[in-house]
């Protein structure tokens, strides 16, 4: 029987011992000068940012837009297909934000799962429960539903009232109480909302967060974690794509360097929260 998304989730975390989620994003305007030849940019870049992050990243994001609008899907499947052979522990999240009737979300599953091999998918539940069930369905892979996002914008819905509360704590409760029956279900929460992420935290204490906004959108490290962590000091993955990625122009050593930074900041403010003492990013 497959390891359950959850099971997943928790080995991930435990075998960097951090919440670090690498993006990657490969802009074509913004790669690095030495792979402007190569025959495979895009992958060549990812191989040199999993080769460098790979002790500390507890998953990866690729976002498939930066893929499907140069037609190089093929390069995002050999990216995702080098996670797995240089970080097997380390979870992929495909970030498609899909979100459609039954039968097309059911499609967009496959597309995830069994054409590109992602662990779990980020979608929109503006549709409702039929847009969602289909990534739900396979207790080893999980959704990520779209619940307080990071962006500006994000207030002209996701604030509304609704009986009482505001639209994205609905959209938490309903994820939590109607599709979470095998604990395979994300919300994402963006840090540029600590507040609002402190108030889904404590209403729903066990949901695992996606964290976007830490680095190039501004948000705040030591309010995200003070208003994300669980009981048990983990309950989020903190993503950071663009201050990882093109640290340094994109150099190996510099990506590294960011990616460490990142896990050693997260570990500094979880061990002032715990008690217990700090440690050094793991090496492999």
């Amino acid at each position: 029987m497959p390891t359950s998304f959850a099971e997943r989730l928790e080995r991930a975390q435990q075998s960097t011992r951090g919440l670090v989620c690498v993006g990657l994003d490969p802009d074509p305007s913004r790669l690095p000068v030495d792979l402007a030849g190569a025959e495979r940019p895009l992958f060549e870049f990812n191989r040199r940012i999993v080769d460098a992050t790979c002790a500390v990243a507890a998953s990866y994001k690729p976002q498939i837009a930066f893929y499907s609008a140069l037609g190089a899907e093929e390069e995002l499947r050999a990216s995702i297909a080098y996670v797995r052979e240089r970080a097997p522990q380390a979870l992929v999240i495909l970030d498609a934000k899909r979100g459609d009737i039954g039968n097309t979300a059911e499609a967009y599953a496959r597309e995830a799962f069994d054409r590109y091999d992602a662990d779990a998918v980020t979608v929109n539940p503006y549709m409702g429960e039929d847009s969602i069930l289909p990534f739900l369905a396979r207790p080893d892979r999980g959704a990520i539903v779209l619940c307080r996002t990071s962006n500006s914008g994000a207030r002209d819905f996701q604030d509304l009232e609704v009986e009482g509360l505001p639209l994205y704590r609905r959209v938490a409760a309903r994820a939590a109480a109607a599709w979470n029956a095998r604990r395979n279900l994300m919300l994402v929460v963006g840090a540029t909302y600590p507040r609002e992420m402190a108030d889904l935290r404590a209403a729903h204490p066990e949901l695992p967060f996606l964290v976007p906004g830490i680095g190039a959108q501004g948000g705040d490290l030591a309010a995200t974690l003070a208003a994300g962590l669980d009981a048990h000091g983990a309950g989020l993955l903190i993503n950071s794509s663009r201050a990882i990625i093109y640290a340094g122009g994109g150099t190996a050593a510099a990506i590294g360097a960011a990616a460490r930074e990142l896990w050693s900041a997260i570990e500094h403010h979880r061990s002032a929260s715990s008690a217990r003492p700090s440690a050094d990013p793991p090496g492999r």
